[in-house]
């Protein structure tokens, strides 16, 4: 009952027969191969699912702070949301907070990116590095100001 073919024609099938072969120890019926390979894709996917969190949520406090006029529950919501989904992203996968530093240095320009696509305003208005911290991103109690800005430019 080797049941790789379901792979490419039916994935749902196929997980279900793979769990059912791995809790009774059928290790020799196991599409190992791609196995294997779902695996892995799995461990990328939880690493892709923080980049974009983060680079959303930067791109909302960019916008926050650097277009205020237009600020709107909307986009505090936003902002609120992908503090949440990143905490429980980071509860269900402990094994990426020590990756967190890394995928934050990252991912400014995704948040960059969307800031100027949403605000039309020009990339030259946006600091080139990035101007808040880790922990003052996953704050929930942070909200950048324009004077931010001002003060860490003297």
């Amino acid at each position: 009952m080797y049941t790789s073919h379901f792979y490419e024609t039916d994935f749902y099938t196929w997980t279900q027969e793979q769990v059912s072969l791995l809790k009774t120890h059928q290790w020799d019926q196991l599409d190992t191969v791609n196995l294997i390979e779902e695996i892995e894709t799995l461990g990328r996917r939880e690493r892709q699912e923080l980049r974009n969190s983060l680079g959303v949520l930067l791109g909302y406090l960019l916008k926050w702070q650097f277009q205020t006029e237009k600020r709107s529950n909307s986009w505090l919501s936003t902002i609120r949301e992908q503090r949440v989904q990143i905490k429980l992203l980071l509860q269900d996968s402990s094994s990426l907070k020590p990756c967190l530093d890394e995928v934050f240095l990252s991912v400014y320009e995704l948040g960059l990116a969307l800031a100027i696509r949403e605000t039309e305003l020009g990339e030259q208005v946006f600091p080139e590095i990035c101007p808040y911290t880790l922990s003052e991103t996953l704050n929930p109690e942070f909200l950048p100001n324009l004077n931010q800005v001002e003060e860490q430019g003297e």
